[in-house]
């Protein structure tokens, strides 16, 4: 049978409930949101002569939950629009309307007999090929199955999303005795595809294995600090990016995820784990419980381990004295030792450094991780059958840069195994075996396969990689690195597409970027038929090289900072104009120079969790390497009547002069960043593949470059009058500064075409030409120079 998603229903409108369905809203996907019915009215719904019986009023409190969804942060929708792929109804009136939907998602309170309740009211109404699941964070599905018809059971499992759904990675599939393995490849394969997710198969235990292994960290980070009399502070300063984890680090993100909602995660190992040997680190600290009893839950109620609270001065964070439970001044970490730690890019060195060090950062980081390794070995053929799982459970959940075992190689697996052993830890009984056979390593690698170990002693399995998943660690040891330099390189996709990788710190923009794009498309026309930029980096272009910059401006380098422009123009030409298809393919953040690359791409395939934006501005210039040109074209483009250009040169004014930045690649399109035509993958690491595909498609149709001397319509020195008279009324209402007056008429002057009667035309080189006199004049401003040295030196911009 061929499966398909065409619609979900989500039963439960809470916040997983409606994060869900706007996550598969965010893929295309309409759904049907079920909640209970109101037994009140409210005074609103009073005053508006509503009744209980009013379909408003019986859908209110999944329509409240929908509708909070445009003012929730982070943002759980791509774009606002989305908001209407949602539907709501009420479990009285709709179970009916289930019948509509290819997968049913259960997502009412953590409580077995309401899950069961829930699911088997549902039950009758579902089509026959329909699945079911239940996101439940760790009851047990073979008991919610137990109330299920026999019918269904083969088509009912467990689907853990993390939350946030839209950019928390991992989805925990967990079958049941009875669920169809086609319905658990199928639930695996459509959210991999569609809804982005790493995919983790578990078995049905308590909390499964992101949780199991995850809550267990944060239990014995908490016993550290009571032992060792850590602050809350010097415990956060420890267990983020100190130890490869999340800036929100242990009590940040308490706070985020919710202290009854830890407590009740936790419990359930405690209550549910009879045999487990760390039952009983499962048990909450006193100070958790009373924390709980007082209402200090987290950001839901306004304090948890920290507080903020604004002043005549602004907002200050207060933290918990977990001592006597009142807030107190926030106070610096006290553990020197994290300090030489800074330099450190590389996660896996700085953990090595920190735990091999001296001082009592590095015993407290040791022990919480001994710990953790211990547990984590001990569960392996419990929870699931190899430790590629765990890895990538508490990488994706817990957004971790490593997971347990991945450390554990890191950090060297034959003198940790030592040193636990020594120190009385125990070990799962493959980690023994693995080290009595004389193993260096848990990983190992044959015929470019990676192998993990398995429940089984001495016995590795391949872990399973992903088709459509690109390494480009992988295809430089296979030598298809053709060309390299300190910041990029050119690499071979296979089928006659090449690759153009950033690999600079930040993927900034710079010579070598520069030289590389040449050569690409050299390459590209000469021995290939399509051309992808990308690079797996965390971001794919933070810009410019704006410290380059800086230097040659602050000595007057006029000539050079002239050159760098031209060539940097000359590079983004090249790419548009190539003689094969280019598709630019951004992720992350995408800003300045980045954004410029990526518009000069003749396609755009972006991860959906593009941040993509021309921030010239802030730094105190225009965007100079062909952005206000191709931006500008791009919303005349769009015009309904081409004749009038002003709104084009409005939006376009607009969003650069303001540094707007896209929040997704949807919001992107909105704003101009892509074209209408423009698309992109739910599943970043399927971006590269997705772009090559385009790349072929593109290249097979009958690929034309672009000509370089197309005519653009510009509004003359109207425009520039225009902008002028806004720019004089928000000075007047000091709404900006000076200098932000000043950069604003710039920036008209190159949007209007300069200094020419209007409406008229002009061509892209003369726009081109605009752009870097405009950009070389702010360069030679004090207040632009100061603008730069506030973001090289806070990352903020300043608006002097």
């Amino acid at each position: 049978m061929k499966r398909h998603v065409r619609k979900v229903a989500v039963l439960g409108s809470g916040v997983m409930g409606s994060a869900i369905a706007a996550h598969f809203a965010n893929a295309g996907i309409p759904s049907l949101v079920l909640d209970i019915v109101p037994r009140t009215l409210t005074d609103a719904e009073k005053a508006a002569g509503l009744t209980l019986q009013d379909k408003a009023v019986r859908n209110r409190i999944a329509a409240d939950a929908v509708n909070a969804l445009l003012k929730a942060k982070p943002a759980p929708l791509l774009a606002a629009g989305r908001l209407a792929l949602i539907e709501v109804g009420n479990f009285e009136d709709d179970l009916s309307r289930l019948g509509e939907a290819d997968w049913i998602v259960e997502v009412v309170k953590e409580d077995l007999g309401i899950k069961q309740k829930v699911l088997a009211a549902a039950a009758p109404h579902l089509a026959a090929d329909a699945v079911l699941s239940s996101n439940t964070s760790g009851l047990s599905l073979a008991q919610m199955a137990s109330v299920l018809p026999d019918g269904l059971k083969p088509r009912f499992l467990g689907t853990h999303f993390f939350n946030p759904p839209r950019y928390m990675k991992l989805l925990e599939v967990v079958p049941t005795a009875e669920t169809a393995p086609d319905v658990l490849d199928f639930v695996g394969e459509f959210s991999r595809a569609r809804l982005g997710k790493g995919i983790v198969p578990a078995k049905d235990t308590p909390n499964f294995i992101a949780n199991r292994v995850g809550v267990h960290a944060v239990m014995v980070t908490l016993q550290v600090m009571r032992e060792m009399g850590l602050t809350v502070e010097e415990v956060d300063a420890l267990t983020g990016p100190a130890m490869g984890r999340p800036k929100t680090a242990t009590f940040r993100l308490a706070d985020l995820v919710g202290l009854d909602t830890f407590l009740h995660v936790a419990g359930n190992v405690y209550q549910n784990a009879p045999d487990d040997e760390s039952r009983d680190m499962f048990v909450a600290p006193e100070f958790l419980e009373q924390m709980v009893a007082k209402g200090l839950l987290g950001r839901k109620s306004g304090a948890g381990f920290y507080k903020k609270v604004k002043g005549p001065s602004g907002s200050t964070v207060l933290t918990l004295d977990l001592d006597t439970l009142e807030y107190r001044e926030g106070k610096k970490a006290s553990l020197p030792e994290l300090d030489a730690l800074k330099s450190i890019d590389d996660p896996a060195e700085r953990l090595k450094k920190l735990v091999f060090g001296r001082g009592r950062g590095a015993e407290a980081a040791w022990k919480m991780l001994a710990a953790s390794l211990s547990y984590a070995s001990l569960r392996i053929g419990e929870i699931c059958d190899d430790v590629s799982a765990v890895d990538r459970a508490v990488r994706w959940g817990f957004n971790w840069t490593m997971g347990p075992f991945e450390i554990w190689d890191a950090l060297g697996f034959r003198a940790i195994a030592e040193r636990l052993q020594a120190e009385g830890y125990p070990l799962g009984e493959w980690a023994t075996a693995l080290y009595c056979g004389g193993a260096d390593s848990l990983y190992a690698r044959e015929n470019g396969t990676l192998l993990a170990p398995t429940a089984k002693p001495g016995v590795r399995a391949p872990v399973t990689a992903d088709a459509r998943a690109y390494d480009f660690e992988i295809l430089r040891q296979g030598k298809r690195e053709i060309r390299h330099n300190p910041g990029a390189s050119l690499l071979d996709l296979g089928h006659g597409v090449f690759c153009l990788e950033f690999h600079s710190k930040m993927n900034v923009i710079g010579q070598d970027t520069i030289s590389m794009i040449m050569t690409a498309c050299k390459e590209a026309e000469t021995n290939g038929q399509a051309l992808v930029v990308a690079n797996q980096g965390e971001n794919f272009s933070a810009g410019a090289n704006l410290m380059l910059l800086l230097m040659e401006a602050q000595e007057g380098n006029w000539d050079e900072i002239d050159a760098i422009v031209r060539q940097f123009q000359a590079a983004t030409n090249r790419l548009e104009q190539c003689g094969v298809p280019v598709v630019t393919v951004p992720h992350g953040l995408t800003l300045g120079g980045g954004c410029e690359v990526t518009m000069a791409g003749n396609a755009v395939r972006a991860a959906a969790e593009t941040y993509i934006g021309l921030v010239e501005v802030g730094a105190g210039v225009v965007p100079a390497g062909g952005g206000c040109l191709r931006l500008y074209a791009r919303n005349v483009a769009a015009l309904p009547d081409p004749s009038d250009v002003y709104p084009a040169f409005r939006k376009t004014f607009e969003t650069i002069g303001m540094a707007k930045v896209a929040t997704s690649a949807d919001e992107a399109r909105d704003i101009g960043f892509l074209r209408a035509q423009d698309t992109w993958s739910m599943n970043g690491d399927h971006r590269i593949a997705d772009a090559r595909d385009l790349a072929l498609a593109m290249a097979r149709a009958g690929f034309e470059p672009v000509r370089p001397d197309r005519a653009i319509p510009v509004m003359g020195k109207a425009g520039l009058a225009l902008a002028d008279s806004v720019l004089f009324n928000m000075q007047e209402g000091r709404y900006i500064s000076e200098h932000d007056r000043k950069i604003g008429r710039e920036l008209a002057r190159v949007l209007s075409g300069g200094d020419v009667p209007g409406p008229t035309t002009v061509s892209a080189q003369h726009l081109l030409d605009l752009e870097r006199e405009v950009f070389l004049r702010l360069c030679g401003e004090r207040k632009s120079l100061e603008r730069m040295q506030a973001i090289l030196k806070t990352g903020k911009p300043l608006r002097n």
